[in-house]
């Protein structure tokens, strides 16, 4: 997707147009995360089991401080926010072994007999599989749409970190003290599911060879520097960062996590970096795979 930023900053919307497909990774995401969750809680593993409708009447609260969480990072109107009813995720609904099979993205595999999909085991690993992949997704969807919006990043990692508090809650509801049928694995939280990001969703954008806009990149590093001071117990060093909101308006091309010649920059500058030390070491000799010829 194109990291854009909004016509009229500091307005507090995103145009529609962007902002709807922006809503809509956030929604997705969630969806995967409830319909996930919905399956953990049933403690079987058994599909027809599974009630979306009883999972989340309890956690009426939880989901509409999540729901206004996302409104406030991503500045969306009522009318986007809307899109979230339309696409019924939050609605009692039946769970297939093909919508988790989609949110694992067919990692744990596709057995030749369709029907095997709903056998317990491989339903839990594509829960497993699923949790990881849309709770990571949900954060790349949020620190976008916060960009987009010109949220600062302390205003928007605050936000952000009570969002996948609740959404982690969510997608592996045992930690909340619901009966699990996973004793194998450690409950997630905030702090792993930041880290997940950062290595799968962070390279792309911000390695050297990267098309994404100087503004997008500097707004991803403010808000993974944010996220890891509120998360990780650690303090940064760059925490102090200050993000620039002023852009030139319009469209800004690039698409971001999109980089042409992935490595051939990021070498080109490691080369040099070795040739630098080398030389002051008075020995070119021992990096020769950079040497000039």
């Amino acid at each position: 997707m194109a990291l854009t930023r909004s016509l009229a900053c500091g307005d507090g919307l995103v145009p529609s147009a962007r902002a709807e497909s922006m809503a809509r990774a956030v929604f997705a995401a969630l969806g995967g995360i409830v319909e996930i969750g919905t399956v953990r809680s049933t403690g079987t593993w058994l599909l027809p089991d599974v009630s979306v409708g009883a999972f989340l009447e309890p956690r009426q609260e939880d989901l509409g401080r999540l729901m206004e969480g996302v409104r406030v990072v991503g500045r969306f109107s009522g009318e986007v926010m809307a899109i979230a009813d339309a696409l019924g995720y939050f609605r009692d609904h039946e769970v297939p072994a093909a919508s988790l099979l989609l949110w694992s993205e067919g990692i744990a595999g596709v057995p030749e007999a369709p029907e095997r999909l709903e056998e317990p085991a491989l339903v839990r690993r594509m829960c497993r599989i699923g949790a990881d992949l849309q709770l990571t997704r949900l954060l790349q969807a949020l620190v976008t749409a916060a960009l987009a919006a010109g949220t600062e990043p302390g205003e928007g990692a605050a936000g952000i970190a009570e969002i996948l508090r609740v959404a982690c809650g969510l997608a592996e509801p045992g930690r909340a003290g619901v009966t699990s049928a996973d004793p194998g694995r450690a409950g997630i939280t905030p702090a792993d599911v930041h880290r997940m990001w950062r290595v799968a969703h962070l390279p792309a954008i911000l390695r050297p060879a990267s098309d994404a806009p100087h503004w997008g990149k500097a707004g991803y590093r403010a808000y993974d520097a944010e996220l890891e001071r509120l998360l990780q117990g650690e303090r940064s060093g760059v925490s102090g960062l200050v993000f620039d909101l002023r852009h030139p308006r319009g469209i800004l091309l690039g698409s971001i996590g999109v980089a042409r010649a992935p490595y051939g920059r990021l070498s080109e500058l490691l080369g040099r970096v070795l040739m630098l030390r080398a030389s002051r070491r008075g020995d070119r000799k021992r990096v020769p795979q950079y040497s000039s010829p």
